[in-house]
């Protein structure tokens, strides 16, 4: 049950300028939405990212936008009028039968990421909402990083993540992600992901 770089996207939800100065213990969790944007990085993990109505809230920082494959303005808080759901789950088998090709020009799939690791703001309404949605997709596994998530009031945000236990999704950390994804001290990579998660 640990999580494995190779089967993880990595989803950053509304990390944006004028909404992170009231998120309660904001800089905290931007500062872990960092580290986990620069292990995804380190890890090849492809990463996404949404803007709530960005012309309101303002874009996400600099750095978590660098670390994103695509960036995808909304106004749902669920994130469903994004293409962000097709780029999480598998594509479909394509018509016809591939076997009647010759071997030399069969091109195997790649191989689909069934573990949609999600943070972000808040967590009681985008990130809740767009968990709830994934989950709805048996082919997801959703996990939320606890420590990258925040909302006005704290009270809220638990109760995010009450709910979202509640409904299958898996609650972790920042470290715990880097260390799952790295997996032992004699990774090579062990000191870069060191590095990030200190």
């Amino acid at each position: 049950m640990l999580l494995d770089a190779s089967d993880c996207q990595l989803v950053l939800v509304d990390y944006q300028a004028r909404l992170m100065p009231a998120i309660a213990h904001g800089d905290e969790v931007l500062d872990r939405a960092n580290r986990l944007a620069a292990l995804a990085t380190l890890f090849g993990v492809p990463c996404w990212g949404t803007e709530q109505v960005p012309d309101k809230l303002g874009p996400m920082p600099p750095t978590l936008r660098q670390a994103c494959r695509q960036v995808w303005a909304k106004a749902a808080f669920d994130a469903s009028d994004t293409p962000l759901q097709q780029h999480l789950c598998a594509p479909p088998r394509p018509a016809g039968n591939a076997r009647s090709l010759p071997r030399h020009l069969q091109k195997p799939a790649a191989p689909p990421r069934h573990t949609v690791v999600l943070a972000g703001c808040e967590a009681h309404v985008c990130v809740m909402q767009t968990a709830l949605t994934l989950l709805e997709h048996d082919e997801l596994e959703v996990v939320v990083v606890t420590d990258a998530c925040g909302s006005r009031r704290e009270r809220d945000r638990d109760a995010a993540f009450d709910r979202l236990a509640a409904e299958g999704a898996t609650l972790v950390t920042t470290e715990m992600v880097g260390f799952e994804w790295l997996r032992s001290a004699r990774d090579e990579r062990f000191a870069q992901a060191l590095a990030i998660l200190k």
